[in-house]
């Protein structure tokens, strides 16, 4: 599947000081935000009714839960399908809708048995099971005494009169039906508007163990087979399957109704959970590729406006190149992209009928901006990688996903560059894949990136292993093995790899043997151990090191990165890891070495000879670790940065403010140490470094807590004088030319922070510009606020500026035209008001059924929460209308309100005002857990005050330097 967004919730971990879990915290707060807009946009459908069992029949499993469910024996292994799918959907119907089918499955008894086990959930049978053969004997079968559903295992078990001997082939037939729901699981329907008119399609999402919903099969990565498919759909609508169509004909169902059969060609091997089916009212634009027919389908309007043409200008580009760097051709002679309106995963990689999330396929020809076109190149890259990876060579078991999703991830970044050329490679992916994971695999208990197949079966959520640390770790793990490898013999080992598991599966130890031979047939690289032993201490133990450099003594020692400042946080964890070390000595580039210990000495990185030598680790972030230095280094590191900063490389200078905020988080350093490193930043003209620097000292969660009379005016003082420069850059292309940074990427991701903390730092070119444009667009509705920094812009304008302000904004909220993101950017910008009277009206108007949808109500009030002077307001608005609010929400709301003010309580006397409220409206079983969280959040309030304390004395003696 596609890189995941809105699959995964990922937990964070407690925040007991300023600069801790800030990443984090923003990400889990805007998660919060956007799945509450989410509801405030749209009802869930109710799903349809329970269709009548007609006859004797299995029972319907439970609902799909994508559990691994019981593992089959080898007792029988799959040949080949014939599968036969009819989904019962007609244009303008209202539904129930339900599917059936017919599937004949060819298999090889390896193993006399009497009966038949595979996988099978929420289907009902449909006719008479039989079993047929042995093959070939013609009219031979076997009795089909006695079958049964086995919910819990999501299986059906077919009890056999005879035995099915050793060696002999045999078909199982099986009928089955099923409920079509709109749940964008197994088979679904779903509705969408095309051309003003309301339509409905049927597809399929089948990763990890959704098959079974879908028809009896053997459902496991492993047990690959071909298939022949048809499809009966409505002659109004065209049918998509894994391979290419070879006939269309007609078929009356009982009623004397017409449908049509699409038959497809014989698939190659490859597992259940890659048959897809889409049956839609489509169009398509095409290009062939190397023999490849390409085929980008979406909605008529859609594919009229030319929103598509975008992914079908890159797709071929990005098969060929990754055919010739796998040196390894794509083995289909057509494939399909599918645009869908509504689609859970993101996108799924489907052998020749991929299917995405329409806005992760789509381009406005008329958007200029590069970040879009980055992010449709990313997931397409994503998706046209698991051709090779997942798909052409699939992994045994779910324990070693990430040789799916990992090499994927890896490959993504790859294959977007080669068609976007202009985006930075190594800035993109350690912003994008690198730092967000070493943020989150650091607690105890997070898992390893491969796990034994032991644990991953039973009622363990396969769901659960589609998360950062297989997406992310895996190709963090796969470049830094690429960059100690070299590329050339790292791609040579993959291209032996697929070519020896071509349409078969492999576990990671088949990838390390691979790699050993690559190694061993040359001397140019040498290793100081075997491929396994290196990239098993990487994969089969959870979190990564950090190392920590003494120069007076030239020794490195590593450790778990966990958070010191948790009891027992170390006990029992004395994980070592084989680490390549990419090193730099005064800004030249050293020889590679490797730490295949818990300490050595080196003595080439004594360094005595001048008091400005330095040394710098982890060059350009190649490896997986975080990286500290003794105070000597630190402070020769902080003196090069503000001299000349590009003697170390963008990369690393992102990597070294990164590592010192995540080792003062963590109790390795002082807060002081770390700030010693931003005193150069009047010299950094990288928006991507002061992204992360901005993330560390001015999270957006906890500006209401860094506006005190202590830190602010000190913090502004220090943060404005060294961010001028950049800031005056980019404020100069907003006045007079934004469309010249149509090409910087990270202008499009991360100056809307850059220009958000500038404002909120009282800046006053920051205030008027905001000013400035925003009453432009009030002259002129039609007028487009750049959007790199829209969001800022209109917070901003209604700040600064007077009820006439907020009323426009209202205003263009309410326009029929305003899209989804113009109402959430407007929804935050009426919560940005300085009167406390147009906070309280904005809270009143909430509430109204006729001016929002109820869901919306939620969503204004956690955006009022935040803002300095409104979380008071929005908490005696929840107390006042709390009979109201509770009926319509009950305690989520309250807890998600709970979370933002527990950053405002620091004294008993304001958890005491709280605790009176809850006492009234929670069961004591509940007050007593609030009570409990109150403690806590004062506890940590207490804990970053003292922080504050030293940041303000911090700054006071270099508030001036």
């Amino acid at each position: 599947m596609g890189p995941r967004g809105g699959r995964g919730l990922y937990v964070g971990r407690r925040a007991p000081a300023l600069l801790g879990a800030l990443l984090l915290a923003l990400l889990a707060a805007l998660l919060a935000l956007a799945a509450l807009y989410g509801r405030c946009r749209q009802e869930a459908p109710p799903p349809p009714p329970t269709l009548a069992t007609p006859g004797p029949t299995a029972l319907p499993g439970p609902a799909p839960t994508a559990n691994s469910g019981r593992r089959l024996t080898r007792h029988l292994l799959p040949l080949h399908y014939d599968l036969e799918l009819w989904p019962r959907v007609r244009p303008g119907q209202a539904g129930p809708f339900a599917f059936s089918g017919q599937v004949n499955i060819t298999v090889r008894c390896r193993q006399d048995t009497d009966v038949v086990v595979l996988h099978s959930s929420g289907l009902r049978s449909r006719g008479a099971a039989a079993v047929r053969g042995p093959l070939p004997e013609s009219g031979a079968a076997v009795e089909v005494v006695g079958l049964r559903q086995e919910a819990a295992g999501e299986v059906v078990v077919l009890e056999l009169r005879g035995r099915l001997r050793a060696g002999r082939r045999y078909v199982l037939q099986l009928g089955f039906q099923g409920r079509l729901e709109e749940d964008l699981d197994g088979l679904f329907l779903t509705r969408y508007t095309d051309q003003g008119r309301s339509s409905m399609l049927v597809a399929s999402q089948l990763e990890p163990t959704y098959a079974r919903t879908v028809y009896p099969c053997f459902d496991e990565p492993a047990m690959k087979a071909t298939f022949n498919i048809r499809i009966v759909h409505d002659p109004s609508y065209v049918a998509l399957s894994n391979m290419p169509a070879i006939d269309t004909s007609e078929m009356k169902d009982e009623n004397g109704s017409l449908w049509t059969v699409t038959t497809f060609n014989t698939s190659l091997k490859m597992s259940t959970y890659l048959t897809a089916f889409v049956i839609c009212d489509f169009d398509y634009v095409t290009r062939t590729e190397r023999g490849n027919e390409i085929r980008i389908w979406a909605r008529k309007e859609a594919v009229k406006n030319g929103y598509v043409d975008y992914a079908l200008n890159i797709t071929g580009p990005i098969f060929s190149f990754l055919e010739d760097l796998l040196n390894v051709s794509y083995p289909l002679p057509k494939t399909d992209l599918v645009a869908l309106p509504d689609f859970g995963a993101g996108a799924m990689e489907n052998w020749g009928l991929m299917t995405f999330q329409e806005s992760s396929l789509m381009y406005l020809p008329s958007d200029k901006l590069t970040n879009r076109k980055a992010m449709i190149a990313i997931i397409v890259s994503h998706e046209l990688g698991h051709q090779w990876f997942g798909n052409l060579v699939t992994m045994n078991w779910w324990n070693d996903l990430w040789l799916n999703e990992g090499l994927a991830s890896y490959f993504e970044y790859l294959g977007a560059t080669f068609v976007e050329p202009k985006l930075s490679l190594d800035k993109i992916f350690y912003d994008h894949v690198v730092q967000p994971v070493l943020r989150e695999d650091n607690e105890i208990g997070v898992r390893s990136l491969s796990e034994s197949e032991d644990k991953i079966k039973g009622s363990f959520s396969l769901m659960s292993l589609f998360d950062s640390i297989t997406y992310n770790k895996g190709a963090s793990v796969t470049w830094m093995l690429s960059s100690f490898l070299t590329k050339k013999l790292f791609i040579r080992a993959l291209s032996s790899y697929l070519k020896e598991f071509s349409f078969s599966n492999a576990n990671q130890d088949d990838l390390w043997t691979h790699i050993q031979m690559v190694v061993d047939a040359q001397d140019e690289v040498q290793l100081p151990a075997s491929v396994k032993q290196i990239m098993d201490s990487w994969t089969c133990q959870n979190g990564f090191p950090v190392l920590t450099l003494n120069l007076t003594t030239g020794t490195i020692t590593q450790e778990q990165f966990l958070n010191k400042k948790k009891e027992n946080s170390t006990d029992s964890y004395n994980n070592t890891w084989i680490i390549p070390i990419f090193w730099m000595r005064n800004g030249s580039s050293q020889p590679l070495i490797w730490l295949d210990k818990s300490s050595k000495v080196f003595p080439e990185m004594q360094v005595l000879k001048s008091e400005y030598d330095w040394i710098l680790l982890n060059v350009n972030l190649s490896g997986y670790y975080r990286v500290n230095y003794d105070q000597l280094n630190l402070k020769r590191l902080a003196y090069s940065l503000e001299n000349d900063p590009k003697a170390i490389p963008a990369v690393s200078r992102f990597q070294l403010i990164d590592d010192v905020f995540a080792l003062t988080q963590f109790g390795y350093i002082q807060i002081e140490t770390a700030l010693e490193l931003t005193k150069y930043l009047a010299k950094e003209d990288e928006l991507f470094i002061w992204n992360v620097v901005l993330l560390n000292l001015v999270p957006e969660n906890l500006e209401s807590t860094l506006k005190n009379y202590e830190v602010y005016p000190l913090l502004k003082k220090y943060l404005l004088k060294r961010m001028l420069p950049i800031y005056h850059y980019y404020a100069g292309f907003i006045r007079q030319n934004v469309d010249a940074l149509e090409d910087d990427y990270f202008a499009q991701v991360y100056l809307e922070k850059l220009f958000a903390t500038a404002c909120w730092l009282g800046l006053q070119d920051c205030l008027n510009l905001s000013s400035e444009l925003y009453t432009k667009w009030m002259d002129n509705p039609e007028y487009k606020i750049p959007f790199l920094i829209r969001r800022t812009v209109c917070c901003y304008g209604v700040a600064v500026g007077s009820d006439k302000e907020w009323n426009f904004a209202w205003e263009m909220y309410n326009r029929s035209d305003s899209t989804k993101e113009d109402k959430d950017i407007l929804l935050s910008a009426m919560s940005c008001a300085k009167n406390s009277w147009l906070l309280y009206r904005y809270l009143q108007y909430g509430l109204s059924d006729t001016l929002f949808s109820s869901n919306c109500t939620s969503i204004i009030i956690l955006y009022v929460v935040t803002k300095d002077i409104g979380h008071r307001i929005a908490w005696e608005f929840v107390t006042e209308n709390w009979p109201l609010l509770s009926e319509r929400y009950g305690k989520e709301l309250l807890h998600d309100v709970l979370k933002v003010m527990g950053r405002f309580v620091n004294t008993d006397v304001q958890i005491k005002e709280l605790q009176v409220f809850y006492n009234t409206t929670l069961e004591e079983d509940e007050r007593v857990a609030t009570t409990l969280l109150l403690e806590l959040t004062k506890f940590e309030n207490l804990e970053r005050r003292e922080l504050l304390i030293k940041v303000a004395n911090w700054l006071q003696k270099n508030v001036d330097n």
